[in-house]
């Protein structure tokens, strides 16, 4: 669900300058993970902050399991669900 809501978010964020830039500001503030989740709550849009940790992780875990034992070491990055909505997000 929360990849669902995630991917949502960023649609309408690619759509709505005033969404994108508040979203980014979030980024500045001294809980950016708690405060990105605050203003997508807010608009509409049901992502916690423990699923989004939890995504992340659940993602990673699914990778390294799909290789059969190949890959013994995570790849740094692929387990932050929250940079790569960001990643995703400057780059359109």
């Amino acid at each position: 669900m929360i990849e669902y809501e995630l991917n949502r978010l960023l649609q309408n964020a690619k759509a709505d300058q005033n969404l994108k830039a508040a979203l980014l500001q979030t980024r500045t503030s001294d809980n950016p993970v708690e405060d990105f989740c605050v203003l997508a709550q807010s608009k509409g849009y049901d992502i916690q902050t423990g699923e989004l940790f939890a995504l992340g992780l659940t993602e990673n875990d699914a990778k390294l399991r799909s290789v059969n034992g190949g890959g013994v070491g995570a790849i740094d990055g692929w387990d932050d669900a929250y940079e790569q909505f960001f990643t995703s997000l400057l780059w359109t």
